[in-house]
C-alpha cells in the first residue's frame, strides 16, 4: 500500500481547502461548496501519485529506522 488512509484524508484536505473561496457565509453554503467540490473530484477520478517509493524510504529513512539483520 503506498500511502495511508490518513494520507489520502489529508491530501484531500488540503486539496478542499484551496478551492473553497477565502470566505464562507453560512453552513448551508458551505455544505453546497463542498458538495460541488466532491463531485468534481469524483467524476474527474483524482488519485494520488505516490513518487515515495518503498525502495526510495529504505535509502532516505536508512538512520532513523535502520533495518534488524541476523
Amino acid at each position: 500500500m503506498p500511502g495511508s488512509w490518513l494520507n489520502m484524508a489529508e491530501i484531500e484536505l488540503s486539496a478542499l481547502g484551496r478551492d473553497l473561496p477565502y470566505r464562507v457565509g453560512d453552513r448551508a453554503t458551505l455544505e453546497r461548496h463542498v458538495r460541488t467540490w466532491q463531485h468534481r473530484r469524483n467524476t474527474a477520478a483524482i488519485r494520488a501519485d505516490w513518487q515515495f517509493t518503498p525502495k526510495d524510504a529504505r535509502i532516505k529513512l536508512r538512520k532513523p529506522y535502520p533495518t534488524m539483520e541476523g
